[in-house]
């Protein structure tokens, strides 16, 4: 219900935006609107084009989880777990990055709704990131990941790294359906346990999936020359140096990317490494091939689909020059904004920042639940009242029921008991009421006896010829 609904909104939005372009170009075919575009960017915030891409990424905030339409996706992991790799995690979610990606010439022209984007994107990828911190659920883990991660495409698209947020959609599809995948393993190994409370030292058990989430986990977190890296660096990048970007966007996503170091090696250890807290009656396993193949294809494709997305600052140092495949493919649909490539010593200087920063971050992970498993509760205990802020998701679900869905339930109960019930039903059924009794008495005169009908016909002509006689 709450996937429907949440969607519902995004779908209303959309069908506006819809409706705003057809009413503003008179077509809704992509190279019409595209050549209809006008060359200079509308900086209104109540221009048609702007509104119309405002409307557009209502729908995308539905359908790709972002601030405040995100609720749904992670309850959705209740499903089957591999309908969680391919529909929450590289196809549906990301219809609305592909949808800006492809209307990027409109959005271009509306550099406010852009700037929108960018904004939400940014603090969907560090909210999400930070309620990742405190899950024990090992899919929730994952959802609030898969949360971050499209807030990371959606800050790429809104400073005009259509390629980069592409490039990130194609690499997180294989790093985030191999890891939902290795968490269906490593469930059907501990007999439907999801709580990683309950797991631990799965490494000497569960060898392959061990090897492929490694994969995933070293693509996810940015480790040099993995998938993750590639995409993710250039999202940073150009958040810094996009005419589009500022430096505040790449502070966000630098220190979205540290919690997403911190919650990711905070589920590897608390799965895989350690010391095991797995319960004496569950006895894990390593799953079939059926399972594992697959997550070996993926590991595979979690190392090194990175290098179709090479951005051109790595690939000029790198030896023999990889090019960026997917920007050059994607090339002809993009619309013109010029970027340059910046200068070499910034970008890489600022890459090794942010390595810098997730590293540490990753061994603080690994220290607090690997080598001194106290630590986490006594940092818990320092800071109880944030720690339960974030572990409780903000409290946006309560939030949502306290001050939307409850009282709008209390007002359709009133508008139902009250206006529907008592007025509107009790009007209509004193209408049909009047009119049925009406409808009673004439028909008692329809009595089918000769004698009265002669009877009314006398008073018919005695009445008529009364009139005549008083003229």
């Amino acid at each position: 219900m709450k996937a429907f609904i949440t969607n519902r909104i995004g779908d209303a939005g959309f069908l506006l935006g819809i409706f705003t372009i057809f009413l503003t170009f008179g077509t809704v075919t992509f190279t019409e609107i595209a050549s209809s575009v006008p060359a200079e960017p509308l900086t209104g915030w109540t221009s048609p084009i702007t509104l119309a891409c405002l409307f557009l990424f209502i729908g995308a905030m539905g359908k790709s989880a972002q601030i405040p339409l995100y609720v749904w996706l992670p309850d959705a992991m209740a499903g089957p777990t591999p309908v969680s790799a391919l529909i929450h995690a590289a196809t549906m979610v990301t219809a609305g990055v592909y949808m800006i990606i492809r209307m990027n010439v409109l959005f271009l022209a509306a550099p406010n709704a852009m700037m929108i984007v960018a904004i939400v994107g940014a603090l969907t990828a560090l909210m999400a990131a930070t309620i990742g911190l405190a899950q024990n659920d090992i899919k929730k883990v994952l959802a609030y990941s898969t949360v971050s991660q499209l807030g990371y495409m959606f800050l790429a698209v809104g400073v005009g790294a259509f390629g980069a947020g592409l490039a990130h959609l194609m690499t997180h599809a294989f790093f985030k359906a191999l890891m939902f995948l290795g968490s269906g393993s490593v469930i059907h190994a501990m007999h439907e346990e999801q709580d990683m409370r309950k797991m631990g030292g799965l490494k000497k058990y569960m060898p392959i999936t061990h090897a492929t989430f490694v994969c995933g986990w070293l693509a996810i977190i940015g480790f040099p020359f993995f998938s993750g890296f590639f995409s993710k660096d250039e999202i940073l990048w150009m958040s810094f140096h996009s005419p589009r970007g500022h430096w505040l966007l790449w502070v966000v996503g630098v220190i979205a990317a540290m919690f997403t170091a911190f919650y990711m090696t905070r589920l590897m250890a608390m799965t895989f490494w350690g010391k095991s807290r797995v319960p004496e009656s569950i006895h894990p396993h390593e799953s079939p091939v059926t399972m594992t193949i697959p997550l070996i294809v993926l590991g595979f494709l979690s190392v090194f689909a990175g290098w179709l997305c090479v951005p051109h600052g790595l690939g000029s140092v790198l030896p023999g020059h990889p090019h960026n495949f997917l920007d050059q493919w994607i090339h002809p649909l993009m619309g013109k904004l010029e970027m340059g490539h910046g200068s070499l010593g910034m970008e890489f200087g600022l890459m090794g920042v942010s390595l810098v920063l997730v590293f540490a971050s990753a061994f603080m992970a690994y220290r607090f639940y690997v080598v001194d498993p106290s630590l986490p509760q006594k940092a818990q205990a320092r800071v109880k009242g944030l720690y339960d802020l974030v572990a409780n998701k903000y409290w946006v679900d309560e939030g949502y029921f306290k001050f939307i869905i409850n009282p709008l339930v209390r007002l359709s109960r009133h508008l139902w008991a009250d206006v529907d019930v008592k007025l509107i039903d009790r009007a209509t059924y004193s209408i049909s009421d009047l009119f049925k009794n009406a409808g009673g008495g004439l028909r008692m005169v329809q009595s089918g006896n000769m004698q009265v009908y002669a009877l009314y016909i006398l008073i018919g002509v005695v009445v008529s010829l009364f009139f005549l006689m008083a003229r």
